[in-house]
């Protein structure tokens, strides 16, 4: 039996194996290597700008730096509308895990309802990425308190410093101010996102509304270090934003507040003007609202409240409030039958307490006919006439003027179209014409709408502002301004547009202005009982306004009607007869007697004229705020 040997090792195949893999393992680690280096090389040099970006973008943001409302004065320096501190709570989404979870979390801290996360999930739709999104306005200290201590539990959650709006006079300003509220859906769409970058409030109506881009002023920018939950570690670059423009207004606040104490608990309105430029010295409308309920949000218990009153608190009677003006026309119709020779200043008409169209059964009986049934004396001339109000001689006048030169002249002065005045929701009135009833009634025009219209009743409706422009131009005999409430911009004076001249003789302007002077100061003048006292000449006229219609063989009764469905009371006039300052129109719905508006004016006439006599020459000063100061610098060093 032979032996066989076997190789147990083969070195030389072991060793090229070896050699092989090494080869590969190298070839491998080498390719890995140029792979990692290219990587790297592709990071650090090629994309080094994009990563950097990126990695700024996670450590470095760009934030909106809303400007400070510019502050609102009156005529005399007093502050109407300032900025307070005030602190809110914003979201930014992306720097939240759960938002669902966080809303939640935040409604069991604090107060919350289901409105304001409503208005937060609209708003969280159109706004911009990493933009932080209200959710509640003006926290109070223990509201800050208690996020401040859940701090760590509520990442993308800021408490933010700003400035509020707040009217410092409250309701007395609150419908010729107007208000701010917050940003809402539809606001969105119509401004500019960029520069309302980080601001929750807009003007909603009033001057706030009108003058909204002057008031608002540009949004600046910051970078700021942040931390990976997002706050804020330092501030790296900052462009300061631009403060909005200060307004002063024409606007008297001691003469406002008279007035609003003269309407009382009654609803109704005063408008009064300055003759000289036509400046805006007081407007008033009662009911009146605080304006501060708005600022913020207004809760739907509050909003309910005052939308839901009989009163009308939200209505602004004096630019929106149509009434028909009654008697206080008849002095503009009166210079229209001189203006067009239709009657002479001593034109007389005959009064026997009624009038009566040709071929017409029907009686129009004059105001007097409850009191005594002989009218105003047997011949009334124009004097007399707007003195003791007469509807017989203007009804007669009406006539032969016709409703087309009625029109035509009553438009000059303003009737059935908006003042111009700068503010919002003005309406226009209503001066009817043949064209308008055609169009609007499907129905001729009639001789008895005429005499309606020729007494201020029927279709004619006017608003308190219409009064007092027409009133004024009355006073300045044809020259006629633009009511303004703004005076000025920071140092900038704003001019007042003047409208066209209405020419009429000195003498029709003279018969007008002396009839319209002895319905205060003659001895059977409508208005006599408010010249008791007065350090001055005025003129006016005396109006009421039918709020329902009377029948021919019935008589008016105040006392068998209800109080909302009584006449209202008007009253328009100027002071001092000789070179004219100011024109007021006064209406209190329902008042009855004219008389009791025409006590509302002659109080705004003392605000005016002798209250204040040394404050109205001397140029105007915009006082610096205290409480603005302090509320500036503590909003610069939250931010």
């Amino acid at each position: 039996m032979s032996s066989v040997k076997v190789a147990l090792k083969d070195p030389y195949t072991e060793k090229r194996i070896f050699t092989a893999r090494l080869i590969v393992a190298g070839i491998f680690i080498g390719v890995s290597m140029l792979l990692l280096v290219v990587r790297y090389f592709s990071l650090q040099i090629v994309e080094h700008d994009v990563y950097r970006t990126q990695s700024d973008r996670n450590r470095v943001q760009l934030q909106p730096v809303p400007p400070k409302r510019g502050l609102i004065y009156d005529r005399n320096g007093i502050l109407l509308a300032e900025n307070l501190p005030s602190y809110s709570l914003t979201i930014v989404k992306e720097r939240v895990e759960d938002l669902d979870q966080t809303l939640s979390l935040l409604q069991e801290l604090i107060d919350i309802d289901e409105e304001q996360v409503t208005k937060f999930n609209r708003l969280l739709r159109h706004r911009r990425p990493y933009a932080a999104v209200p959710l509640k306005l003006q926290l109070s200290e223990e509201e800050i308190a208690v996020i401040s201590v859940n701090r760590y539990r509520l990442p993308g959650v800021e408490v933010n410093a700003e400035l509020a709006r707040h009217y410092p006079q409250g309701e007395l300003f609150a419908h010729v101010l107007g208000y701010v509220g917050s940003i809402n859906e539809h606001e969105q769409f119509t401004i500019d996102e960029v520069n309302y970058s980080g601001t929750n409030e807009i003007g909603k109506s009033g001057i706030e509304k009108y003058y909204e881009e002057a008031l608002h002023g540009n949004v600046g920018y910051q970078n700021v270090e942040t931390n990976a939950r997002g706050r804020v570690l330092r501030v790296l670059e900052r462009t300061n934003p631009e403060p909005g423009k200060n307004l002063t207004l024409h606007l008297d606040a001691h003469v406002q507040q008279i007035a609003h104490e003269a309407l009382g608990d009654e609803r109704g309105a005063v408008v009064a003007i300055d003759t000289r430029t036509g400046g805006v010295i007081a407007m008033v409308s009662t009911p009146s609202f605080d304006a501060n309920l708005f600022v913020g949000g207004i809760s739907s218990r509050d909003y309910g409240a005052l939308r839901d009153s009989p009163d009308l608190p939200l209505f602004n009677r004096a630019l929106q409030g149509q009434y028909p003006p009654g008697s206080t026309v008849k002095p503009i119709f009166g210079l229209a039958g001189l203006y067009y020779e239709v009657f002479t200043p001593e034109t007389k008409v005959r009064d026997p307490g009624w009038y009566q169209l040709p071929n017409d059964d029907r009686l129009y009986r004059d105001w007097t006919w409850k009191l005594r049934k002989t009218g105003h004396g047997e011949f009334v001339s124009l004097k007399q006439a707007i003195a003791e109000s007469c509807d017989t001689y203007f009804w007669e006048l009406s006539y032969q003027l016709g409703i087309d030169r009625i029109h035509e002249f009553s438009s000059q002065f303003g009737f059935g179209s908006q003042t111009g005045v700068d503010s919002t929701s003005e309406r226009s009135g209503l001066m009817p014409s043949r064209e308008w009833k055609r169009i609007y009634k499907r129905l001729p025009w009639f001789p008895g709408e005429t005499l309606n219209v020729g007494i201020g009743q029927g279709y004619m409706l006017a608003t308190p502002m219409q009064l007092a422009s027409a009133t004024a131009v009355i006073a300045n005999r044809g020259k006629h301004f633009t009511p303004q409430i703004l005076k000025q911009r920071d140092d900038e004076m704003v001019p007042v547009p003047e409208q066209p001249v209405i020419e009429v003789s000195d003498k029709h302007w003279d018969a007008v202005i002396e009839g319209m002077m002895e319905v205060v100061h003659g001895i059977r003048g409508s208005a006599n009982m408010i010249r008791q006292g007065a350090q001055y000449k005025m003129a006016g006229k005396t109006g009421t306004a039918q709020v329902i219609s009377i029948a021919q063989d019935e008589e008016y009764d105040a006392e068998q009607i209800a109080k909302r469905k009584r006449d209202h009371a008007l009253f328009v006039g100027f002071a001092p007869l000789e070179n004219p300052k100011i024109a007021v129109a006064a209406i209190i719905e329902n008042g009855e007697k004219s008389g009791r508006a025409a006590s509302v004016v002659r109080k705004v006439f003392d605000a005016y004229l002798l209250d204040q006599s040394m404050l109205h020459d001397a140029p105007s000063k915009q006082p610096t705020s205290v409480s603005n100061i302090a509320a500036n610098m503590m909003v610069d060093t939250a931010l």
